[in-house]
């Protein structure tokens, strides 16, 4: 998996995997993660333009982002979702867990406004 990554204004950041998010790729995505995670990077934009599918694998993946970031007094925002990654979202109830936007930068604007620990 191709994961893209950049730093955004106001110490937050944006990760971009691309392609299908499953339990092949996703270790990959959760390194990439768990790197910014232990570098205190807590504030993350998971842009999902570029993903085609989303397993249970991916779900948790994001999950546990979340929970992480905000354990660290951050937060994970979601943006760019397609309609395949947003029917599954709306279906299991996980477009009420997180914020979504419609593009990277209105997410990090979000972002910003979240204290970091």
């Amino acid at each position: 998996m191709n994961i893209i990554q950049e730093a955004l204004p106001d110490q937050v950041y944006r990760i971009a995997p691309q392609g299908r998010m499953d339990a092949v790729t996703v270790p990959s995505l959760e390194a990439v993660i768990d790197e910014y995670l232990t570098a205190g990077h807590v504030r993350l934009v998971i842009d999902l333009a570029a993903v085609t599918y989303i397993s249970s694998s991916g779900l948790r993946a994001l999950l546990r982002a979340r929970r992480q970031a905000q354990a660290g007094g951050g937060d994970v925002a979601l943006c760019d979702m397609s309609e395949r990654v947003t029917e599954v979202f709306d279906m299991i109830g996980f477009n009420n867990l997180f914020r979504i936007f419609p593009h990277a930068t209105e997410a990090a604007v979000a972002l910003a406004k979240v204290a970091a620990a």
